[in-house]
């Protein structure tokens, strides 16, 4: 259940105490990491691929603007449409207006995650068009009335048995087993199933846009992107500007990596490409809308921040950073958590609480080490805390940085300082090297995982060693 508290630190003590949640998280938590391991190791020159992708999306981006005219020329010679939405309330008004002159009543919807930021089923919802997700994640998060919690699993968060439960609340289906996940997912394409032909309108999101040929990617493992699509005699793409690439070539080397990075797969099961239907085709959309976000990121560009337009929605980022680990994701009360949606939250939302997310980093550089465009997050981090104190918010973070800055000024006391307090916390380990408590900072322990002090710390052992100066 995501937190109605307002203040980040709030949302992440509930998080942090939330026996289900932890158990849910620890449970995912590995699979991505080994899966991504086992992925990259299938290919010698990984890193190789990781800079062609970084090459693609800074050159997208250098020449967005004409590679963005180029989709639209594409897409309207074919006869689709393409449309601009600068803010989040003009996608929701032209979704709605194509959607009500189509005569909709329902509306299947794949995963689309410029869809949730622009709150676009509670539109519909308002003009009488009922949504109904078919990723099987974001399908379980609509029945429990929450947001997602992860951009690649969005019900990462809860556990079996709460989504057993939920079948059985909403699902008139009588007395039946749904002890395995089988029996889950079993159930899910029987109702489901029914959705996609009762559906007027189909709404998905898309991974890439390719201008030479006026493409949309998208990437799924389950199928409902494309039943979403080509069912229904109108298909509406739903994404943001910053995801077109010049060429097919270009977006073979973004899918290089995008899954190895997402799920440890080479590459996803179902990997779709629509442009509109020609008249020799047998089946798709009779009509074909894509619906361009804005929404702030073009600000962005030759900004400090560019670079997080590099972002292709991976979530290994995520995957890999031991603060979303130990809190979830909608301690981050937005639809993009962890590293990536701790920088791109504040500059395409800029609420004043948002920039708090900037702090919620070890700057452990985990991120960055594994993210496939190489954008690189512990430096915007950095850069978002410093606009912060440059504009007088300054929290309890800014303080102690500053105070141990003061004491690093002065050698002597800092040597001083760090001995005696590595040889006092070297005590409060217990024999398998976990921290059980830390007097005064138990509530900041808790949730986290620290290493045993060695017993001398860098500085001494650095001047045990021969021939070294000890004059400071």
């Amino acid at each position: 259940m995501k937190s109605t508290a307002s203040h980040f630190i709030a949302r992440s003590q509930e998080a942090i105490a939330n026996p289900v949640l932890q158990a849910a998280m620890a449970k995912a938590r590995p699979g991505f990491v080994r899966k991504r391991l086992d992925a990259i190791a299938q290919v010698g020159n990984f890193d190789a691929l990781r800079t062609k992708a970084q090459e693609v999306r800074q050159r997208s981006l250098r020449d967005l603007d004409i590679y963005l005219a180029i989709f639209e020329r594409r897409v309207t010679a074919a006869g689709g449409h393409v449309h601009w939405a600068a803010t989040t309330e003009e996608l929701r008004t032209i979704v709605v207006d194509i959607a009500t002159k189509a005569g909709a009543k329902t509306a299947t919807k794949g995963k689309s995650m410029v869809a949730e930021e622009a709150g676009l089923n509670e539109a519909l919802e308002q003009v009488g068009i009922l949504p109904r997700e078919t990723d099987l994640g974001e399908y379980i998060l609509q029945l429990a009335k929450e947001p997602p919690s992860h951009i690649v699993a969005p019900a990462l968060h809860k556990t079996r048995k709460q989504v057993s439960d939920l079948f059985y609340a909403h699902h008139p289906l009588g007395s039946r087993p749904l002890a395995s996940v089988k029996d889950i997912v079993d159930e899910a394409r029987q109702v489901i199933r029914q959705h996609y032909l009762d559906a007027d309108i189909g709404i998905t999101g898309a991974n890439i846009l390719i201008a030479d040929t006026g493409t949309a990617v998208l990437c799924t493992n389950e199928g409902n992107g494309d039943l979403t699509a080509s069912l229904p005699r109108t298909h509406i793409i739903t994404t943001s500007i910053d995801k077109v690439v010049a060429s097919w070539e270009d977006a073979s080397a973004i899918l290089r990596v995008l899954a190895r990075s997402a799920t440890g797969q080479s590459i996803t099961t179902y990997t779709s490409f629509y442009s509109p239907r020609r008249p020799q085709d047998l089946d798709g959309a009779e009509h074909f809308h894509i619906v361009l976000l804005d929404n702030g990121r073009s600000a962005l560009l030759g900004s400090e921040f560019e670079e997080m337009l590099q972002c292709i929605k991976c979530g290994a980022c995520m995957n890999h950073c031991p603060v979303y680990q130990a809190v979830g994701g909608h301690s981050y009360d937005s639809v993009y958590p962890g590293p990536m949606g701790a920088v791109l939250t504040p500059l395409l939302r800029g609420e004043p609480e948002d920039f708090q997310l900037a702090n919620a980093s070890t700057l452990c550089g985990r991120c960055e080490e594994v993210c496939p465009v190489k954008i690189p997050l512990p430096t915007l981090l950095r850069q978002l805390r410093r606009k912060t104190v440059a504009e007088g918010r300054r929290g309890l973070a800014y303080w102690l940085i500053q105070g141990f800055m003061q004491l690093a000024n002065y050698p002597r006391l800092y040597r001083c300082s760090t001995s005696a307090l590595t040889t006092v916390v070297a005590t409060l380990f217990s024999k398998n090297g976990q921290l059980r408590r830390l007097p005064a900072l138990g509530a900041w322990l808790r949730g986290k995982d620290l290493s045993a002090p060695e017993g001398k710390t860098f500085q001494q052992q650095w001047r045990q060693q021969p021939g070294r100066r000890n004059d400071r």
